[in-house]
């Protein structure tokens, strides 16, 4: 059984920095990737940063490359998302999610099985 819960969000002026911890269970490092995905009010869920489990090897949207950096912890059975130079355009609900690698595209939302209950980010401007 999957368990993810996110924490570490709030609210912060454009500029400002966060980093969310997803902390996961029952994740099979072998052969998953976990993902941050975010909505925004009226929005689409988007990807924002993937991470390889086995490989440790990130990828990012476009949206965010240079500002957000994915990272885990192991030792810590935790996924980490290092947020910098918040913008008013990254509020949302950030969410955890984790995936075999093999299905589907990182970025599609419905491919996920398992996800966290989200954390709000709050960027004003």
């Amino acid at each position: 059984q999957v368990r993810l819960a996110e924490s570490g969000g709030g609210s912060v002026q454009a500029g400002g920095s966060l980093r969310l911890s997803c902390a996961a269970s029952g994740v099979t490092y072998s052969s998953d990737l976990m993902a941050w995905f975010r909505q925004a009010p009226g929005k689409e869920r988007e990807g924002v940063a993937v991470l390889y489990l086995a490989t440790d090897i990130p990828n990012y949207a476009d949206s965010v490359k240079g500002r957000f950096t994915i990272s885990q912890d192991r030792g810590k059975n935790t996924l980490y998302l290092q947020m910098n130079n918040l913008q008013p355009e990254d509020t949302g609900i950030y969410y955890c999610a984790v995936k075999p690698w093999y299905r589907g595209r990182w970025d599609t939302a419905h491919d996920y099985g398992y996800w966290g209950q989200g954390t709000q980010v709050t960027v004003a401007s």
